[in-house]
């Protein structure tokens, strides 16, 4: 995987990681091809993160992604792999919040929009972020494969998910730091697997 192997290189404190970052690109492969989605949570700077995750699967990255039919408005659209930022569900979350339970808004919307053989991505610095947790508990009981994105705790996500990156940093915003390029890594191997001629 040349964008692991690149990443790897780029950042040597990452080398420990590329076994799990590979898992990653795989589950998040199949999940495209068998016709599946992302949904990806996190709070705060990781939710900026999902957002941004979401916004290189949608469209084209690092490659174009064109379709083959040419005609409008086709011809001025990219192939995107299907990734929902749950955090961008601004009127759900706020109104579970309030009306509910804020701790499980993450795990409602899994329930609602999770179904067997999508993946869920969750990402919390520390691993305990409870909403995440609670929603990567709900995707694995509805058949989801769930990868955490962390630190080097890993904390309580890391127990529960299939597979758990975690960057070797323990704070904060270096931990996010790190998060980045390995999200870029993994959003540019899997646009390479699907679309790379």
């Amino acid at each position: 995987m040349k964008f692991v192997k690149e990443l790897a290189e780029r950042y040597p404190v990452l080398a420990g990681c590329t076994e799990a970052i590979e898992e990653a690109i795989v589950a998040i492969t199949n999940m495209h091809l068998f016709g599946n989605k992302l949904l990806i949570a996190g709070n705060g700077g990781s939710a900026a993160d999902a957002s941004h995750i979401s916004g290189e699967l949608l469209k084209g990255f690092l490659l174009k992604r064109p379709y083959e039919e040419q005609q409008p408005p086709f011809n001025r659209m990219q192939q995107g792999v299907a990734a929902i930022p749950l955090n961008s569900l601004d009127a759900l979350l706020t109104a579970y919040g309030n009306d509910v339970d804020g701790e499980y808004s993450y795990a409602q919307l899994v329930g609602a929009l999770g179904r067997e053989g999508d993946v869920f991505l969750g990402l919390s610095t520390s691993g305990n972020a409870k909403n995440v947790y609670w929603a990567a508990k709900a995707a694995k009981e509805l058949g989801l494969v769930t990868i955490g994105m962390t630190g080097a705790g890993g904390g309580k996500l890391a127990e529960i998910c299939d597979l758990c990156i975690k960057v070797p940093e323990t704070e904060t915003f270096k931990i996010q730091e790190l998060h980045l390029p390995v999200y870029h890594a993994i959003c540019a191997q899997v646009e390479a697997n699907l679309f790379e001629e």
